[in-house]
């Protein structure tokens, strides 16, 4: 019961933030709407932004000291090659996954939906920035202490991989800045803990938002596209658990129960940032080593966006769909391979999913503002 505290918190949060959304938008004026879901939001905000405050020195300090710790750069260039490739790997199964639930389900098939371009205006101008200098530049940073204030969690892995690296290559003098570091992450998960405990409150105040905003329509918006879609997240999470099953054989039960607060709370505030602290918490919690931990999640961050890769071929199937054009196999498959290549690309890019779907979109011949 003192374990799952925090987890029975925060459903009660999701409920909570369901019925009085709902009393909002369903009886008072616009202009309360307006103003309470723009000041409730500000709970959401306020736990965003704590997690993003320990998110950059526990990225630093966890995968400096994983580096250092281990030592031999053999070993480093063997788990970050096994990493890379199972993110390649799950990547491409989720895509094939987004992409067989689409056409097997057909959710853009017969809706009449009006398209307004205008409101897909941003996301056509953010198309401009998927570029490869643009990726370079979001990867390499050229201050580190602007990587830092920026929360640029790509930028400050490379950095951190480097600082490792020469640690490690400094031998028994660099022991003792390897040392300070192991306390300031153990200091920052001591921060964690505390800052968990505003998640409820940010639940709350996200879903009450949106409730209020949107009414109970939100849950029923799209109805073919969501339930398909949710098919595919599912259909993702079996082949992830059977894979689970076959490297962790009974212990993967042990990790789920683990790693089901975090899974609430990225699920709650759309957020997967606001989950880092706690996932690292989590995993060492349930026995794995720290430094493999703290070298491959930042990592995964970056590059193993599993559930936003079956989204890119998903939306865009969907909206070629709605406009009732016709994709073949073989351009799908095509569009496959791009989205692997482009998704890689624009990590640390806000609203990244969505940007690249815009440009699948505009090369395929697929009206972008179907995004909209």
């Amino acid at each position: 019961m003192k374990q799952n505290k925090l987890f029975i918190a925060i459903v009660i949060s999701l409920i909570l933030g369901v019925i009085i959304g709902g009393y909002v938008h369903y009886n008072t004026s616009p202009e309360f709407i307006e103003s309470f879901s723009k000041n409730i939001k500000i709970l959401g905000t306020i736990f965003i932004r704590l997690i993003q405050m320990i998110i950059a020195p526990l990225v630093f300090s966890t995968l400096v000291v994983g580096i250092a710790k281990m030592g031999d750069m053999k070993m480093v260039g063997r788990v970050g090659g096994r990493a890379m490739a199972w993110f390649i790997t799950a990547s491409l199964v989720s895509l094939l996954i987004g992409l067989v639930v689409v056409n097997v389900t057909k959710p853009g098939v017969g809706l009449d939906i009006q398209m307004d371009s205008g409101s897909a205006a941003d996301l056509l101008n953010a198309q401009s920035a998927l570029t490869l200098e643009h990726f370079v530049k979001h990867m390499i940073p050229q201050s580190v202490f602007e990587a830092f204030s920026t929360n640029e969690i790509l930028q400050i892995v490379v950095f951190s991989i480097f600082f490792g690296v020469a640690l490690a290559a400094f031998g028994k003098p660099g022991e003792m800045i390897t040392k300070a570091l192991d306390k300031v992450a153990h200091v920052v998960l001591i921060m964690v803990g505390y800052v968990m405990w505003a998640a409820p409150l940010g639940v709350l105040g996200t879903i009450a938002a949106a409730v209020a905003t949107y009414g109970f329509g939100i849950f029923a918006l799209y109805v073919k596209y969501i339930l398909a879609f949710v098919l595919g997240i599912a259909l993702l999470w079996i082949v992830l658990l059977i894979v689970g099953y076959i490297v962790l054989g009974k212990r993967l039960f042990d990790l789920l129960r683990h790693i089901k607060a975090p899974l609430l709370i990225a699920f709650s505030t759309t957020s997967s940032e606001a989950v880092f602290p706690k996932l690292v918490e989590e995993l060492e919690k349930f026995g794995a080593q720290k430094k493999i931990v703290s070298f491959t999640l930042p990592l995964g961050y970056s590059f193993n966006l599993d559930g936003s890769m079956m989204y890119m071929t998903f939306a865009s199937i969907f909206i070629a769909q709605v406009y009732g054009i016709d994709m073949p196999i073989e351009k799908q498959l095509l569009m496959l391979l791009v989205l692997m290549l482009t998704s890689k690309g624009v990590a640390g890019v806000p609203r990244a999913s969505l940007i690249v779907v815009v440009a699948t979109c505009s090369m395929f011949g697929i009206p972008p503002e179907g995004i909209a």
